[in-house]
């Protein structure tokens, strides 16, 4: 199980960082607009990208 979840690890940290890579300015303007942002819309931003990611994950599965 451990082995599993390192490899998930890395690939979030894979998946992170290709915005960076390939498209900077548009990245540190997203990172802007999310640090202006209230934290109830910061809670409905990451409670919708789990839930889109149970749901992927139960497609995949």
């Amino acid at each position: 199980m451990w082995h599993e979840f390192a490899i998930a690890m890395c690939l979030v940290l894979v998946i992170e960082g290709v915005l960076p890579f390939l498209a900077p300015r548009a990245w540190r303007g997203m990172v802007a607009t999310a640090a202006n942002m209230d934290d109830r819309g910061l809670r409905l931003a990451g409670l919708c990208s789990m839930l889109t990611g149970t749901a992927l994950l139960y497609l995949v599965n």
